[in-house]
């Protein structure tokens, strides 16, 4: 049974730096394209990043672009969401996701797992 479990949200103050991660269990990780959305109240869950099975391949959504910086551990099974320059739009539930596929991808709709979810708030 595969697992996703994020861990490292919090709340911080804008300008302030945050990194996420998602520990990934049950031996798909390393045949998986990994990806982070976010929900933040009231709004639709949303893109932020995703990186390819092998890490070459990075894509991040515009409003994070330059900001946060994904990145995957092979060895250990987990994948990261560096955050810095936070602003309070940024405050929402940050979801890990994965699929097994190669490349990187950026659709919602094609990932097969999902965790649970980490909670980021981004005070002004």
């Amino acid at each position: 049974q595969v697992q996703l479990v994020e861990s490292g949200g919090g709340l911080v103050q804008a300008g302030d730096s945050l990194k996420l991660s998602c520990a990934v269990s049950g031996g798909t990780f390393s045949v998986s394209s990994m990806g982070w959305f976010r929900q933040a109240p009231g709004k639709e869950r949303e893109f932020v990043a995703s990186i390819s099975r092998r890490g070459g391949s990075t894509v991040y959504s515009d409003s994070v672009k330059g900001r946060f910086t994904i990145s995957r551990d092979n060895a250990q099974n987990t994948v990261s969401l560096r955050m810095n320059s936070l602003k309070p739009d940024d405050t929402a539930v940050y979801y890990c996701a994965a699929v097994e596929a190669l490349t990187a991808i950026t659709t919602e709709g094609a990932y097969r797992y999902w965790g649970q979810g980490t909670q980021v708030t981004v005070s002004s």
